[in-house]
Formats: structure tokens, C-alpha cells, sequence
């Protein structure tokens, strides 16, 4: 699968890419492969960099962003970084969440426990 996703990736002019796609990715490499989370993080960022490569409705620079805060520890998840991306593209002030861990930075986050 890897070489045909490689293909794809290296011979397409325009592709997109969800964030359901993005989170499932770093479950994959992080769950299945075993990498460790900085790696993965990387690996996805150098992906989203690539130039014939855009995020489907989300903002590119606030993808990368989410992703960034999922380096540093377990705190925020991929999905929640992909979440958390979606919610400041569309310039949302507020999210409610009932994890705990979820990010804040940008939003105000009600949470709901």
C-alpha cells in the first residue's frame, strides 16, 4: 500500500487530503508501525508541505499547527489536533468538549462533563 499511496502522492498535480485521512495516518504509523509520536508528526507535516498537496476544507497553516501540538506529548490526540484545526478554520469561538485534554489555544473551551 505504501508504494501505491507513494505513486499517487509523487505523480498527481492536485490532490486533497481530509482530516479523517490525516488522523487515520498517524494511527496507522503510530499504532501499527510503532513509530514514535514526534516521527509521525513529522512524517505528516513533510506530507502536508508537499506542494501539489492542499487540506480538503481546512486551513493548511492550522493543520500544521494542530499537528505541532501533538508532538510534545499524549495531550492532544491527532484527531483532536484535526478537530481543533476544523473548529479554527471556520472561526469558531467556542468549543464545547468533554476531554479534558483538549486544546485551547484560540478557542475558549466549555467543557462538558
Amino acid at each position: 500500500m505504501c508504494a501505491r499511496a507513494t505513486q499517487i502522492i509523487e505523480q498527481v498535480d492536485d490532490l486533497k487530503v481530509t482530516e479523517g485521512v490525516l488522523a487515520e495516518t498517524a494511527f496507522v504509523l503510530s499504532s501499527v508501525y510503532q513509530m514514535p509520536r514526534s516521527k509521525v508528526v513529522d512524517l505528516i507535516i513533510a506530507l502536508i508541505k508537499k506542494a501539489n498537496l492542499s487540506t480538503y476544507a481546512l486551513n493548511k497553516h492550522l493543520v500544521l499547527e494542530g499537528l505541532i501540538m501533538c508532538r510534545p506529548s499524549g495531550r492532544v490526540s491527532f484527531a483532536d489536533a484535526m478537530l481543533w484545526a476544523a473548529a479554527r478554520t471556520d472561526e469558531a469561538s467556542v468549543m464545547y468538549s468533554m476531554d479534558e485534554r483538549f486544546p485551547d489555544d484560540g478557542l475558549k473551551i466549555r467543557r462538558v462533563l
